[in-house]
């Protein structure tokens, strides 16, 4: 089993996902670390596998270099600016734009046909950029075999807030956060289901907005208080990971491609070997479509 992962950028967010996946059972049999700083690249190899002999998956975790992506399943991107108290998302686009063009250009120069992961914020502009770009120099190159984390953590996020207000396992929460991975989120509530139920059974409208408000803030709040998120992304992270080795066939709210407006966006979609198989297209009530137009628009003028 070849499942190799090339990990760009090992900061606070590569480096949890990393760990995330020794700590998971997972498809991954080779981990390849790549980083401009190659001392904090090595001495998170050396720290990581230092951690192997009680891992529950074998797995090989090295440093490397752009040739290795050649054979690689997926080439997570999680290089980039961190965003800063009081920055939006949106205010890193013209600090990571040139990195992002760097990295892929490299990978792409060295025959990477594999899965591109992208965590790297502002998240949809970022993964549209790395589909233009990869796209540009392989022109054979698809939409479904690019890939950002998308609203995947502002779902688990919402999950969770209902499940703890509810006393309910959030396994059993079926809700989204779709849209722009940024303010311009949003819940389609009236797809929203605890169990077989109806969400409007259990909540009601100002509880529904009191939990959106909080998951949408929630990446400010944690940034305010330790300076950067990095556990539930690299958790996510992983998620997608093992979608894709495990050709799970699974739904998850990710940053796909919207061909009526070339760019990538997040909604539920399945993933599997082959990326994004196909995306679920939901009922949307009026006040939904409206907002998921005004995420569309958001990206669209930052491009």
């Amino acid at each position: 089993m070849n499942n190799k992962v090339v990990l760009i950028g090992c900061g606070n967010v590569g480096s949890s996902y990393a760990y995330a996946i020794i700590n998971q059972r997972t498809k991954v049999s080779e981990l390849v670390i790549i980083d401009t700083n190659k001392d904090k690249a090595l001495g998170d190899v050396m720290d990581l596998n230092h951690s192997l002999a009680f891992a529950p998956s074998k797995l090989k975790i090295r440093v490397g270099d752009y040739s290795e992506v050649r054979d690689a399943k997926i080439v997570c991107i999680t290089a980039g600016i961190n965003q800063k108290p009081g920055e939006t998302r949106l205010d890193l686009i013209s600090k990571n734009r040139e990195i992002i063009k760097d990295i892929t250009n490299q990978v792409m120069d060295n025959g990477f046909n594999g899965i591109f992961l992208i965590a790297t914020n502002p998240l949809d502009v970022m993964t549209t950029l790395v589909y233009r770009f990869a796209k540009e120099k392989n022109p054979s190159f698809k939409p479904n075999q690019v890939i950002g984390s998308g609203t995947t953590l502002d779902t688990s996020r919402l999950r969770y807030l209902i499940g703890d207000k509810l006393k309910i396992n959030p396994t059993n929460i079926h809700a989204y956060v779709m849209g722009e991975h940024g303010d311009s989120e949003f819940v389609p509530w009236s797809n929203a289901t605890v169990g077989l139920n109806p969400i409007s059974n259990y909540l009601n409208q100002d509880e529904l907005e009191k939990i959106y408000v909080e998951v949408r803030d929630s990446a400010y709040r944690i940034i305010e208080r330790k300076g950067f998120t990095n556990f539930g992304i690299g958790v996510c992270l992983v998620k997608i990971t093992n979608a894709i080795l495990g050709d799970e066939n699974t739904i998850i709210t990710i940053s796909c491609y919207n061909e009526d407006n070339d760019i990538f966006i997040s909604q539920p979609a399945i993933i599997n070997k082959d990326g994004v198989r196909e995306k679920i297209k939901l009922h949307l009530n009026e006040n939904e479509k409206q907002l998921f137009t005004k995420s569309i628009d958001i990206i669209k003028n930052e491009l």
